[in-house]
């Protein structure tokens, strides 16, 4: 295991940029927007004291960052950007250009909900809203998760299996804007963990040409591109836990597609992402000091979605509820998350009763009163045998 350079007192924003100075990518453009501005703000000031040798590019909105990005990415350099909220949103169309390009762009997004109304705070809602956009989704619990899953998404992105962007997730103000403890790695360790990018093509080299983006219409090849860009998601699920066990072994913190506490003897479960996942933590393991079986789910993977390894997981379960930090509007059928989850149990034999808690949005603070709250109906459910209310809003206003 490689010595730490230092211990340090920093906000997410700040764990973040300084991941991206030691990845020292070669352009980041960028367009400020609340609460990611920060990040750019520190690393811009990076780049003008020298520190990083990037190629920095103020742009005049989130579609140009990402039209910019994408364009330095398939010059076959490293190119980065960051955005949040309506940020994401107005990059869009974009974000299917990268991952229908196969381009390994890592993108830190601060989680922010979307208009209207106006509102800087947290929820998932701007991130999911992107989720079937191809591109690698990857939540983080605090800001030494946010520094980690940034210098490990480039290894996931460039894997030559892969070729796909990645989002590297993180609740805005609750850890984009919170000090933090967290352990920093020395730049040569970094630089050693990433490697050196090696695309098999360039737009830039005049040796090999090659076209990028071309028009493929009427009988052409449109729908096995998009079957070998699924291809690369599935790979994915490999690759994300291979890159997290190496990270685990040079660095001594392992990551996976998703991590557990209690599940080994749990007869209910929580499932969860993001910040929210420390209060749950805390409440589970008061609860099984309690006597009481349930078990704790953190996804840390929410694309690609770890589907087959969840359902093995919580075969056999009584009750199992998630909370979704965003809602889908679908009329009642819950959030992205649980909406996934449910369909990844439809097949068991013996499935566990499932319940949604919508949570959180705009900011809305989760105590642990409310997570108590709805672990004591989750166990009621399972006495019961039957779901009274499969969706269900946590923490409104009465």
């Amino acid at each position: 295991m490689n010595s730490l350079i230092k211990t340090a007192a920093l906000v997410g924003t700040d764990a973040v940029a300084e991941a991206m100075r030691q990845i020292n990518p070669d352009v980041v453009a960028a367009y400020p927007i609340t609460p990611q501005t920060a990040i750019v703000e520190t690393f811009s000031q990076m780049v003008a004291d020298g520190l990083v040798k990037t190629q920095m590019i103020a742009v005049e909105s989130e579609h140009s960052a990402m039209s910019a990005t994408i364009g330095a990415a398939s010059s076959g350099i490293r190119a980065m950007t960051c955005t949040s909220s309506q940020g994401l949103a107005l990059m869009w169309e974009l974000l299917y250009i990268a991952s229908g390009l196969r381009l390994p762009i890592v993108m830190p997004n601060v989680n922010r909900s979307l208009s209207a109304p106006i509102n800087i705070h947290c929820d998932h809602g701007d991130s999911m809203g992107a989720r079937d956009s191809g591109w690698i989704q990857l939540f983080s619990e605090n800001a030494q998760e946010a520094y980690d899953n940034t210098i490990q998404a480039i290894r996931i992105a460039e894997h030559p299996d892969i070729q796909l962007p990645v989002m590297v997730l993180m609740d805005g103000f609750i850890i984009s804007h919170s000090i933090d403890r967290l352990d920093l790695q020395d730049d040569t360790s970094v630089q050693k963990f990433i490697g050196s990018r090696n695309p098999a093509y360039s737009l830039l080299d005049s040796q090999n040409p090659t076209s990028v983006g071309t028009f493929d219409s009427l009988y052409g090849y449109f729908f096995e591109f998009k079957r070998q860009q699924e291809e690369g998601m599935i790979n994915a699920l490999n690759v994300i836990q291979e890159v997290g066990n190496e990270f685990g072994t040079l660095f001594g913190r392992s990551y996976g597609l998703f991590e557990t506490v209690g599940m080994e003897d749990a007869e209910y479960a929580v499932i969860a992402t993001g910040s929210a996942a420390g209060t749950i933590r805390m409440e589970v393991e008061h609860l099984r000091s309690s006597g009481v079986p349930i078990g704790m789910i953190k996804l840390r993977s929410f694309r690609p979605f770890p589907a087959k390894q969840l359902a093995e997981l919580l075969s056999g379960l009584k009750a199992v509820a998630v909370f979704d930090r965003s809602d889908t509007f679908a009329g009642h059928m819950g959030g992205p998350i649980f909406i996934e989850l449910r369909s990844s149990l439809y097949d068991l034999e013996k499935k566990p009763l499932t319940i949604n808690y919508v949570y959180g949005l705009g900011g809305r603070d989760l105590s642990e009163k409310l997570v108590k709250k709805a672990a004591g109906e989750l166990m009621e459910t399972a006495q019961n045998g039957f779901v009274r209310q499969t969706v269900n809003y946590l923490g409104l206003r009465e």
